[in-house]
């Protein structure tokens, strides 16, 4: 079968033509994929800074955004039947008894670093015309989702983040409004961040590099979302038109766009970091001031990473509300659909340079 393969010692990239996966459980299914999203991630891994192959294997095959369609299932399988859509989870446990996260169903917070991520540490991607996963990692998607459905995995990222900063903000009892937002970024994880917090009632502004007019400021702006550019909005600037940001929603990778915009935090908030920088970064701090900050204001710093099964079924659900409040802003996101042929060069920017979202179709 035809697969999209990097080969980190000979520093390659190439359509491979893999062995056809078999089931090898009775809980296991058999899917075909139908589309795979490219992400920052990706881009690290064909720069060979990340992507480790199984072991074993001197390739990986990529992609960790997936939508695909149930073609043979397993005899202990229930719930899903051929002709099913369905999304996968990313990450798989690590095998140790010492790790309670992995031990109860949350590798998303696993201790050891010893997890395996599709497409990207240590197990076999998506961008293959086939590929098999138990079914307790399958989400069944409704059908008439099967246009925007690849972008649930990215949207899982807000969902976890925003399940925990509404878990934090537990702890300010008369806080009874969500409050204001800043979405850091107006890529696809910003924009589905910007979708999930204007859904949760956040006065929801986004602050990124590019001035006006652009694809994304059209995009946020379609929704309800300011589009402030930080090139010509200071972040002083930036609390001045919009407000102190209860919640900075960070969607960059960029150190110093990211604690830049820390100062415009207000009182009581939350900053979560989603982007993970690719390279070292020179980046100035006045620590003794960000501290003061910190403190004197009661404010919190998250970190978040991978998601749960929870939140890819949330991240499901909201698709369907989102696709009713706002016709055709998934759409939207998605700039274009390219071969398995074109990855490397739709990864690169060689091809499709620009927009918001691409996506690799198997047909």
């Amino acid at each position: 079968m035809k697969a999209v393969a990097v080969f980190p010692k000979q520093r390659e990239v190439r359509v491979i033509d893999a062995p056809e996966p078999r089931l090898q459980s009775p809980t296991q299914v058999k899917v075909r994929t139908r589309e795979v999203g490219v992400c920052g991630t990706d881009e690290d891994i064909l720069q060979f800074t990340y992507g480790t192959p199984p072991s074993g294997s001197e390739y990986l095959i990529l992609g960790h955004e997936c939508l695909g369609e149930v073609v043979e299932v397993g005899n202990a399988v229930r719930g899903l039947q051929r002709g099913d859509l369905v999304v996968p989870r990313v990450r798989r446990p690590c095998p140790h008894a010492t790790c309670p996260a992995c031990r109860h169903g949350h590798p998303d917070f696993c201790i050891t670093g010893d997890y395996t991520e599709r497409g990207i540490k240590e197990a076999h991607g998506f961008c293959s015309e086939l590929f098999t996963e138990d079914v307790a990692y399958l989400h069944r998607v409704p059908t008439e989702l099967h246009g925007v459905a690849v972008l649930t995995e990215p949207l899982t990222i807000a969902e976890k983040a925003l399940r925990e900063v509404k878990r934090i903000q537990e702890r300010l009892p008369w806080r009874h409004e969500p409050g204001r937002a800043v979405v850091l970024g107006a890529g696809p994880v910003g924009q589905l961040g910007v979708m999930a917090l204007l859904r949760r009632g956040f006065a929801t502004t986004v602050y990124s590099r590019s001035p006006k007019p652009n694809v994304k400021a059209d995009s946020a702006e379609a929704l309800g979302a300011p589009y402030l550019s930080s090139k010509e909005v200071s972040p002083d600037e930036l609390v001045r038109r919009a407000g102190a940001p209860d919640v900075i929603y960070e969607a960059t990778g960029v150190a110093k766009a990211a604690f830049e915009t820390l100062k415009a935090l207000a009182p009581n908030g939350v900053v979560v970091f989603t982007g993970v920088p690719a390279h070292p970064e020179a980046l100035s701090l006045d620590g003794a001031e960000l501290l003061k900050q910190l403190v004197l204001r009661n404010q919190v710093v998250l970190g978040t990473v991978n998601a749960a099964d929870s939140d890819f079924e949330t991240a499901l659900e909201d698709l369907g509300r989102f696709r009713a409040r706002w016709p055709g802003g998934l759409e939207r996101l998605i700039t274009a659909r390219h071969p398995p042929e074109d990855f490397a060069d739709v990864v690169t920017g060689k091809k499709g340079g620009g927009g918001i979202k691409h996506v690799i179709s198997f047909g």
